[in-house]
């Protein structure tokens, strides 16, 4: 067990920076920096608690103020790796005057970093104390929620970002029993392994729109040609399936996209 996990840490670890600095070097414009930028937060502030977790399975030390200390570090980093979430959102499908939303991401933020500061987390024993682990995530959680929500509205605009919302859901899923749980009942730690999958799908996503996608110049570009590619492209395959399977004979025009115009 020590060994499958370790290996997976370690080859998680390498991933999400590697993958965010490939995407900071191949950058075309700020959106794209900010999807280096969450995926190396991602990366660098995981490794500071999971690097002293490998080696604790390995080296015959006292692990337990590290482990503590990594949990805190990796905690503030995964709030702002989501803050980190929201301005590509906000990049990405070109959404402007967002002023209260921007205040409420950076509120729920806050609240959650100090949260994670107060002495009673007990960073430096490691503890597991069930509620302050509720407290410190309840900010945490509706700020997922809210990111979450804003990925799915938009999730018809784009081909590449449309599953983002489904892995956000699926990492707070599994993240929730963890905190409140795990303590208890340690085997609920396991669950961390889905939820860092989920996390590698993300910077997966950023780092083919990095490599392989047309960056998005402007607003009307972000609303009128993402969404009207994506919507050729399923007109084109249903015309396709059609000639297939005999109902529309090959080179007649069809009505669907003929109306279109």
């Amino acid at each position: 067990m020590k060994y499958g996990e370790s290996t997976f840490d370690i080859l998680y670890l390498l991933f999400a920076i590697i993958s965010g600095v490939i995407i900071l070097i191949k950058a075309r414009n700020r959106n794209e920096k900010l999807m280096g930028f969450a995926a190396l937060i991602l990366g660098f502030g995981d490794a500071f608690h999971l690097v002293p977790r490998v080696l604790n399975y390995f080296i015959d030390a006292d692990f337990t103020a590290a482990l503590g200390i990594g949990k805190l570090i990796t905690s503030v980093t995964m709030t702002v790796f989501y803050v980190l979430l929201y301005y590509v959102w906000l990049g990405y499908y070109k959404e402007t005057k967002k002023k209260r939303l921007s205040a409420m991401v950076w509120l729920l933020a806050l609240v959650r970093t100090a949260l994670c500061v107060f002495p009673q987390n007990g960073w430096l024993e490691n503890s597991s104390d069930l509620t302050w682990g509720i407290i410190r995530n309840i900010p945490f959680v509706m700020l997922g929620a809210l990111i979450c929500f804003l990925y799915f509205k938009n999730r018809n605009k784009s081909r590449r970002f449309r599953h983002i919302w489904v892995y956000i859901l699926l990492s707070f899923a599994f993240y929730i029993p963890v905190t409140v749980g795990a303590g208890a009942l340690p085997i609920l730690g396991m669950l961390m392994l889905p939820k860092t999958v989920c996390y590698i799908l993300v910077i997966l996503i950023f780092l083919l729109a990095a490599l392989k996608d047309t960056p998005i110049t402007s607003k009307e570009e972000s609303a009128e040609r993402q969404p009207a590619l994506w919507h050729s492209r399923k007109i084109e395959n249903k015309r396709k399936k059609r000639v297939l399977r005999g109902n529309l004979p090959c080179g007649t025009p069809d009505k669907s996209k003929t109306s279109e115009k």
